[in-house]
């Protein structure tokens, strides 16, 4: 491919990251305006106070439930359409298959994940809510150090170390961030806790926007055929074969 032109499937990964984190972001001030969430930017939570402003406390109630469902449900159709694209895309390149599968399947249980998210809100179903986070940041956590080994192993286009590392660095931040997060709940901490949320999912999306750098490179198409019709053709087509090499011999 010419170096001057660039897939439109670069875009897809790019539209996954602004169309996620605006619409995250909307939530966030839909319930701050609302007063059913504290502002980011307080330093303290004060007892008897409005709830921290996580990210499933921000789309808890409606308005900002009805943005957010939707918001995840998209998010985990891209999110879906992201990963077999990556998994087509590393196909022929990959010796042993299993790691490139795996990164396929850990992304579809951390897309699953996100549907459960937006669909059982944390007040309705907090088991299920509960199971969603689960999904979608320990599944997700270990497909980003997948792609993040794929990425250096294969090279496409010579890419590999460029966009590896800065995978790498990421895949780093967003472990730590999942750690940090579950300790602070444990403690309590619950203000610091929302704000390591919120810096974990930013570093999620982000991840998902670097895909764009692979997708410029190729081009996705869909062929749509009559199977029967080629089936036919194609037993006719041994038959022939089958005559010819009878009279040969």
């Amino acid at each position: 491919m010419d170096g001057k032109k660039c897939s439109v499937w670069m875009f897809l990964p790019l539209v996954f990251t602004l169309f996620t984190s605006a619409g995250l972001w909307i939530v966030y001030f839909i319930a701050v305006e609302d007063n059913k969430i504290l502002p980011l930017n307080v330093p303290d939570r004060k007892p008897g106070s409005k709830r921290p402003p996580y990210i499933s406390i921000a789309g808890d109630a409606p308005p900002a439930s009805c943005v957010f469902s939707q918001v995840m449900n998209m998010a985990a159709f891209l999110a879906l359409v992201v990963a077999v694209l990556r998994f087509i895309q590393l196909k022929p390149k990959v010796l042993n298959p299993w790691l490139n599968i795996s990164g396929l399947v850990v992304l579809c249980l951390a897309s699953f994940g996100m549907t459960l998210l937006g669909n059982f809100q944390l007040s309705n179903d907090e088991e299920i809510h509960n199971v969603g986070t689960s999904l979608t940041f320990g599944f997700g956590t270990l497909a980003c150090w997948i792609q993040s080994a794929l990425t250096l192993k294969i090279n496409l286009k010579n890419e590999g170390r460029k966009v590896g590392i800065p995978r790498v660095a990421l895949s780093a931040s967003i472990t730590l961030c999942v750690v940090l997060y579950f300790i602070l709940m444990a403690q309590g901490i619950h203000m610091h806790a929302s704000r390591i949320q919120w810096g974990l999912v930013m570093c999620f999306l982000c991840y998902f926007g670097t895909f764009a750098v692979e997708f410029r490179h190729y081009r996705f198409e869909i062929i749509c055929s009559e199977y029967q019709e080629n089936f036919l053709s194609f037993s006719e087509s041994l038959s022939e074969a089958s005559e010819y090499q009878t009279d040969q011999v």
